[in-house]
């Protein structure tokens, strides 16, 4: 049995929520592992899988919530009696889910989502004021747990190396298909600080033109994004649109799109940049996302903080011609049953 202990888990976050959706469909279909999620909820509810505790919303726009503390986690964990509990954050009382899960003979896997410097740049101030804390933060979490997944090297927020790759794949909607490619730009995620969105802003004032700029998503950065968007003289130019649930939708989005852009430098995936790859959409991102890498050479790259590189990149990307051909073998290969049939590999050598 594998639990995932999730805090940041809603209906509207998305990579963790993707992720966590597809391994639960997996290990119905296969029948390969018992699989069961706890997360943070409106009241406490157990069924099919899925373990609400009871919780307090913090961030309306994506639905995140806070837990009344861990003690219906642990009692949670107590009743299920896991293999493996996979813990998705270093907040949600990780050294004390390590200790019970221990007790319970299980082995903990930590996996490393976001980083120190990502959680900084999303808090009010100079994010280096706050890294010293978050290190320690990551530091306490991972010291005891059996080993660390993650796409990026975590050892300097956590002093521990990654020795279980974390493993992405794409649902069948994101395949290359024919559509009428519009003038506009796209952006898909979390509108937060730290994603850089006025980064996009600045390059859209200094290239000119009339290309609007759509964002779908919400977010604390929103009010920022349209006073920063209006003071360039880009109210009209940039749009907000909702959350998108529709796989199918969502991959018509990338594909109409005159390019999709992820501005952020902190990424530690980047599930969006994979599936508007996979699409057959024209795509920039970050230098140092890793889903950049996986979909090389099908996406433009920047120099992370720099808006005239991130403009250089647009550009290319706009000159360039789609390969329908590279984003099908793209999509064929990262699918959801070979993520989840080698990290079902990894963990039976982790359990020996």
């Amino acid at each position: 049995m594998i639990v995932d202990v999730a805090l940041f888990l809603a209906e509207r976050s998305g990579g963790i929520r993707t992720y966590l959706n597809e391994k639960s469909s997996y290990a119905t279909q296969s029948g390969a592992f018992e699989h069961h999620v706890v997360f943070p909820g409106r009241r406490e509810r157990h069924e099919a899988g899925r373990h609400e505790l009871r919780s307090v919303p913090y961030a309306a726009s994506n639905g995140y919530r806070i837990p009344f503390g861990a003690g219906a986690l642990m009692d949670t964990l107590r009743r299920l009696s896991p293999d493996v509990v996979v813990l998705h954050d270093p907040f949600w009382r990780p050294a004390g889910v390590t200790r019970e899960a221990h007790a319970l003979g299980a082995r903990v896997i930590a996996v490393h989502h976001a980083s120190a410097a990502l959680n900084a740049a999303g808090l009010p101030g100079p994010a280096p004021v706050y890294l010293p804390l978050l290190k320690r933060i990551y530091r306490h979490a991972y010291q005891d747990v059996d080993a660390v997944m993650s796409v990026v090297d975590p050892s300097s927020d956590s002093g521990r190396h990654a020795t279980i790759p974390l493993r992405f794949g794409l649902h069948r909607a994101f395949r290359p298909a024919p559509a009428v490619r519009g003038g506009h730009f796209l952006y898909v995620g979390r509108l937060s600080l730290e994603k850089r969105i006025c980064d996009l802003l600045e390059v859209m004032a200094h290239l000119g033109g009339t290309r609007e700029l759509v964002l779908i998503g919400d977010g604390p950065a929103r009010r920022t994004i349209a006073a920063r968007a209006a003071a360039l003289g880009l109210g009209s130019r940039v749009r907000f649109a909702p959350f998108v649930s529709d796989r199918h939708a969502l991959a018509r989005a990338y594909r109409e799109a005159a390019c999709v852009i992820d501005p952020g430098p902190y990424e530690t995936f980047g599930l969006v940049v994979l599936e508007a790859a996979a699409s057959g959409a024209q795509v920039v991102a970050c230098s140092s996302t890793p889903s950049a890498q996986v979909a090389a050479p099908l996406v433009e790259t920047f120099r992370a903080k720099d808006p005239q590189d991130l403009a250089l990149a647009i550009e290319r990307a706009l000159g360039r011609p789609g390969d329908a051909a590279a984003a099908m073998a793209l999509a064929e290969r990262l699918t959801w049953p070979r993520v989840f049939e080698a990290e079902l590999a990894d963990l039976e050598r982790l359990l020996g």
